[in-house]
This record gives structure tokens, sequence and C-alpha cells, in this order.
């Protein structure tokens, strides 16, 4: 026999009750895709894209809070939350999987009707950035024509970064972070500093004494390693589908990609590695 869910008691009649696609905006979402050429792969470009950019607003969201938490002492918590931001990059490198199914000559079929938008100018993915400690000030002219976005990495800018709060917590636990550090400008880009090394290396060398700091560390430590995996996925996305053309943005392409590789956001606990 056919079965009817609605005879163990499932509910059926929604006309005046409030259903899965009312409550998750599915319409909205559904009809967010408008593509600008007939080419058929242009909808994954954008569904890509878009998806993306709905995980991003996720990891914001745990990144923020784990910060909050962080400078609240309330570190356990925080951890939870890191752990998530890894997964949620995971996830974002899952992606490219997908959107590499595209070949170049499929790209060029609307390419053009990109103009120059890129996602080089992701603003979710700038947040992110600055929250984390990538805080590259010439980062913000792409957003100025828009001021509530500029308003929103500014604020960013003024707030201390996700690691400036860690070094903090550390600092209060009663770790040598040197003063210079906990005072610095917390608009500039994070800089490898040999005060904050030593302090990861007393950490590392007796995780049991100071296990929080260590937990912490690591959690770092795997945050950007997802993020650094999602960055060379990028990478080589980008040059298996264009090549080494410029970018619709007007960068270097994969040029410019590969030297963000370069980047680190948290250099000392890579490099306390080989103090060990």
């Amino acid at each position: 026999m056919t079965y009817d869910p609605s005879k163990d008691g499932a509910e059926m009649d929604f006309r005046q009750r409030m259903s899965y696609g009312d409550y998750l905006q599915i319409d909205r979402i559904l009809t967010a895709q408008l593509p600008l050429s007939s080419a058929h792969d242009e909808m994954l470009f954008i569904i890509q894209h878009q998806t993306s950019e709905l995980w991003m607003k996720l990891a914001l969201y745990e990144i923020q809070a784990a910060r909050r938490m962080i400078a609240a002492d309330q570190t356990q918590e925080a951890l939870k939350m890191l752990s998530r931001v890894a997964r949620i990059f995971e996830q974002l490198n899952s992606a490219w999987d997908v959107l590499r199914t595209m070949t170049p000559s499929e790209y060029t079929r609307f390419r053009d009707d990109l103009g120059q938008s890129s996602g080089f100018q992701s603003w979710q993915y700038r947040l992110i950035e600055y929250a984390a400690g990538n805080r590259n000030l010439a980062m913000l002219k792409p957003h100025e024509h828009r001021p509530d976005i500029l308003e929103m990495l500014e604020a960013e800018l003024a707030r201390p970064s996700l690691y400036d709060e860690v070094l903090r917590r550390l600092a209060r636990t009663g770790l040598p972070v040197p003063q210079e550090v906990l005072k610095r400008d917390l608009r500039q880009a994070w800089q490898f500093d040999e005060g904050v090394m030593a302090v990861w290396v007393t950490v590392y060398r007796d995780p049991s004494r100071y296990w929080e700091a260590y937990e912490v560390g690591e959690k770092l430590v795997d945050f950007e390693d997802y993020f650094r995996r999602w960055r060379f996925n990028h990478v080589t996305t980008v040059e298996r589908v264009i090549g080494f053309k410029r970018g619709t943005g007007g960068t270097a392409g994969t040029s410019y990609l590969k030297r963000m590789l370069e980047v680190e956001l948290f250099p000392e606990l890579w490099r306390v590695r080989t103090e060990l």
C-alpha cells in the first residue's frame, strides 16, 4: 500500500501554519539566481558563489561569537565555535570540486557578461580576513561605493582581531605577552613577533600546564589550515578554468591568488613547531 504520513500524525495542511519553505524563506533563495546569458554553466557559477557567501556568513557569525567568548574569558565555549569554523571551510573547499567540472570553453560563454564583478570584491571574505587579523587597508577601496559596507569594515578594523583577543586572554592568565603587542595599532595587519613566539614556545613545551592556551592554539591552526586549503583550491580552480588570464576584477588572476597563499594569519603558531 502507498504510505500516507498523515496517518502517523504528520502535518499535511499548511494553509494556516508555517511550513518548511516559509521558515527558511526558500522562495527568496531560489529566485535569487538571475543569469545574464544563455550559457548553461552560468547557473553553476552563480549558485557556487551564492552558497559560498552563505557559508561565509556562518563563518563570520561563529568567528565573531568566538571572539566575544574569549574576551569574556569563556574559552571553552569559543573552542566549539572555532571547531565549527574549520568545518565550514571544509564545506567551502568542497564547493571548488563542483566548480571545477566547468571547462574553460564553457566559462568563456558567459565570462564577458560578468563585467568587472569578481570574488575579489566579496565584503564577507574581507570581513573574515580582517576578523582573523589580515588587515590590509588597501582592500577597503573596492567597497567605497557602499557606505554601509565600508562602515562595517571600518568597525572591524577598530576592534581587536580574533588573534588579538587570544593573546589578551593569554596575558590575563599570566603568560608574558609583550605590552607593545597588547597596545598595538589594531588597524594594522599582524606582524610576526618574537615575544609572542616565545609565549607559544612556553605553551607548547608544557601543554599539560597551559592546556587552555594549547587547545586554543591548535584550534587556530586548524582554522588556518582549512583556510589555506581553501585559498590553494581557489588558485588551482582558477588556473584550470582561465589559465593565466587577468581576473574579471582586474587582478593578475592566478599570480595574485598565489601571492595570497604566502599570507599567514597566525605565523607564530606555525613557526613554533620548528622550536620544539
